[in-house]
Order: C-alpha cells, then structure tokens, then sequence
C-alpha cells in the first residue's frame, strides 16, 4: 500500500485517509489507498485506535532497536473496527460484525507456533512495526483469525483497549498470579494500570504500585490498587524495604512495568525468596541489575514479549464484568478524531493533561 494522488470521485467513491510515518518527527495525514481483501482477510472500517508508547517511539526515534522506519508506515495497532467486506474462505465474521483486531499475525508454520507461543515467531507481522502497515486509518485489512467478535457490551473504545489487556493477561501469567496472591506492580502507565486489572481478575488479594507521578497514582487507586507508593529515591534497597513495610510482607511476585534501571533493581530486592520477578517494560538494551541477589534467594527472572492465545482471554475478562467498564474508562483520558491525530500523538508524547491512554476515532 502507498499514498495515492488526489483525484476527483465518483458518488460511490470513499477516500482513506492515514496517519503515516516517514521519518522522525514527520507524521502525515494523507489519502492512502484503500485496500481489497485477499483471501483469509477482512475488510474493515476503522473505529477505535489507541496510542501506545512504542507508537511514539517511532514517531520521536524513527526505530525501536532493529526496526527501523525505512519507508512511509501507517501508525496504529491497538484497535478495533467494523467488517465491511470478506474474502474468500472467511466463516466466522460477516459484514456488519464489530471485531477487536489482535494486530500480530505470525507464519503458523515454524515450531513457536506450532508449540502455541506464537507471539516468539521470527516471521510475525505486526501492525505499525516496520516494515508492516498499521491501522490508524479509515479502512484496514486484517486476517479474519485474528479479529475477534465482540459481545453487544464491549465498545468499541474498550476492544481497543484489548491489546494492552492482553499484555497484562501474558504477564500474569508469566508470574503465576492466582487466588491470594500478593503483587508488585512497578509503573503506573497504561501496561502497569492494565497488569493491576488482570492481577485483581486472576484473584491476587494483594496489589501494590509504584510510580513517580502522583496523579497516576490516584487513576491506579480508582482501579482496585491496595496500596499505592509514590517513588521519591533512586536508593532501590531503601524503596524496597518501603514496599514490604507497606505490603506487610514481601511481594510473592513483581511486574516490572518501566524499563528503568533502578525500578528492575527494586523489584528484584522486594521480591520474596523464591518468587517471580517478569520483566514487562522495555527500557536500555543493557542494565546493572542485583543479579547475585536474585540468584542466591531463587528469584526467577523472566521476560514478557507481547503475548499469545490472550486475546480471548482479555475478552471474556471485560464481557463478563470482571474487568469493569468504568475501570478501563478511567484510563482513557484523551480522545481525539482521524483528523486530529498528530495533536493526539503530541498528547500521547507530553502526558499533557495527564494523559494516559489516547484515543483516536476513525469513523
């Protein structure tokens, strides 16, 4: 798919316009053309897109280690939209259905998938990751198996909101949340709002979180947090004590959802002995870590890539209401129109009016 020249239409004709990256800090809303399904695909008409902070990344740095933004690429891949045409071979959705799209497509072939950790295949193609398109565009085509059909009380805003869901769903599951679980969160944003949803869901009795900012704090209070601290010193061991003090004991796992340096040595030194530490946040390529301290007390380490088979998961966790609605609406805190995206991203990138999670409207 490329740009296309403007051109006067017919009456039955319909423009699709995109917000397209071509290098850093030069995002565009242009006419992009408008696709046909193959076979396997659907044709959508685009509702719901949220920002995530890998979007900005490329926007601000043009790349996220070796991917690299070579060529114009349509942004966008936490959305939702409606099926407006099929192709052939296409069962399960038919024109009319409101679809929560998994943005992640893999090869199904090599032994990742085969194993059903497919989100580790060398050859996905994933939405508004180079050199694949995205979907922050009026109409997208997607793999029908990877569109998910949504009850009548899932909006549109909150199938979007599945995909970071689902990044919480993986985690969790990675850290072995279940009943009476005592939890540590590091990172207010949007992945650690989204992981204290899922802990409360898989029945943690306990969940505590940190953050530099006060205000996300409150947000993460209003979403079921136990116990909230705002971070004050780089001293890792000092925050950790503060923690098990505030916690009444030491977390029996921690969601590290930042990326920073310090934070990763802090949820290594909470940990209890014998717990889980999953590294959600991506942060510098290298890091100083207390690691013979995670060693001799068998803390497991343990790395979160996207996710797999968490999709209908994160579903049947909003459908059923044991994610509440007006939960995830406290995370959305922006929203904007197609035609506003690049003040939305400009939104997204400055946490002006503290934001969130922003939201953009394609229809």
């Amino acid at each position: 798919m490329e740009p296309v020249q403007k051109k006067s239409r017919t009456s039955d004709e319909v423009e699709n316009i995109a917000a397209v990256l071509y290098g850093v800090d030069d995002l565009r809303m242009v006419e992009w053309e408008k696709p046909t399904p193959k076979a396997g695909e659907v044709l959508l008409r685009m509702q719901s897109v949220g920002i995530c902070g890998s979007d900005v990344h490329y926007w601000t740095h043009g790349r996220i280690g070796d991917f690299i933004v070579s060529a114009p690429m349509v942004m966008g891949h936490e959305a939702s939209g409606c099926v407006v045409a099929v192709g052939d071979g296409v069962k399960h959705l038919q024109v009319g259905d409101r679809v929560a799209i998994e943005p992640g497509v893999p090869c199904r072939c090599c032994d990742y998938c085969k194993h059903g950790r497919y989100n580790l295949c060398h050859d996905m193609k994933f939405c508004a990751t180079p050199p694949i398109n995205g979907s922050l565009t009026q109409f997208y085509c997607h793999d029908a198996d990877f569109c998910f059909k949504l009850p009548s009380n899932v909006s549109y805003d909150h199938a979007a909101l599945l995909e970071p869901l689902s990044v919480g769903v993986h985690a969790c599951s990675r850290a072995g949340v279940s009943l009476g679980s005592r939890v540590l969160i590091c990172g207010a944003g949007p992945i650690g709002l989204v992981c204290l949803l899922t802990a409360k869901a898989s029945g943690a009795s306990h969940v505590i979180i940190t953050d530099i900012m006060e205000q996300r704090l409150e947000v993460a209070k209003a979403m079921g947090a136990d116990q909230v601290i705002k971070v004050d010193t780089k001293d890792s061991q000092k925050l950790a004590s503060q923690i098990k003090d505030t916690l009444g004991v030491a977390p029996d796992m921690t969601m590290e959802c930042t990326g920073v340096e310090s934070s990763i040595a802090t949820a290594i030194f909470a940990t209890r002995s014998g717990g889980v530490v999953v590294l959600v946040g991506l942060g510098a390529p290298m890091a100083t870590v207390p690691i013979v301290n995670a060693s001799v007390r068998e803390v497991d380490i343990r790395g979160v890539f996207r996710y797999a088979n968490c999709y209908p998961v994160a579903l049947e966790m909003i459908s059923s209401g044991n994610v509440a609605a007006e939960k995830l609406d406290h995370m959305i805190t922006h929203h904007y129109e197609l035609s506003n995206a690049l003040q939305a991203f400009e939104t997204a990138k400055t946490g002006r009016g503290g934001a969130i999670k922003v939201m953009i409207h394609c229809d």
